[in-house]
């Protein structure tokens, strides 16, 4: 179990701190909804909770078997939806680096497409991962 405390900040901005580390991130309302759009909003990090999962999950499983993915990276759009506003659609591009085998590099989408985010996201919510 992991604790991460929050703080509102006034302005729509709050502080979220990460009780075993002592790290901290700030989150703004975006513009498209009354705020500054200075930092991550709520839904950003849970498009970038996405994104970052699933490299993660691919790093983890390509060092048990010493798979070298240096250079993997991607990027993540995040379509808001409405009536109720929501995130209606994630669009994530993994950039998987030159030089893994084709077996190797099926089995990393393979385990990278089942992680913790991704088991978690509800249904109504159309995502698209697209491997490069």
């Amino acid at each position: 179990m992991v604790r991460i405390d929050v703080s509102y900040d006034g302005n729509l901005r709050c502080t979220a701190t990460h009780e075993p580390s002592g790290c901290t991130l700030i989150t703004d309302a975006p513009l498209d909804n009354h705020g500054k759009g200075e930092s991550f909003s709520p839904t950003d990090l849970l498009a970038t909770s996405m994104l970052t999962c699933i490299i993660t999950i691919i790093a983890i499983r390509a060092e048990s078997r010493n798979i070298d993915v240096t250079g993997l990276g991607g990027s993540v759009e995040k379509i808001m939806g409405d009536s109720p506003r929501r995130v209606g659609k994630l669009e994530i591009n993994i950039l998987l680096p030159d030089g893994i085998a084709i077996k190797d590099k099926a089995w990393l989408i393979e385990q990278g497409c089942c992680c913790p985010v991704c088991l978690s996201i509800h249904e109504q919510i159309e995502v698209e991962v697209n491997f490069i």
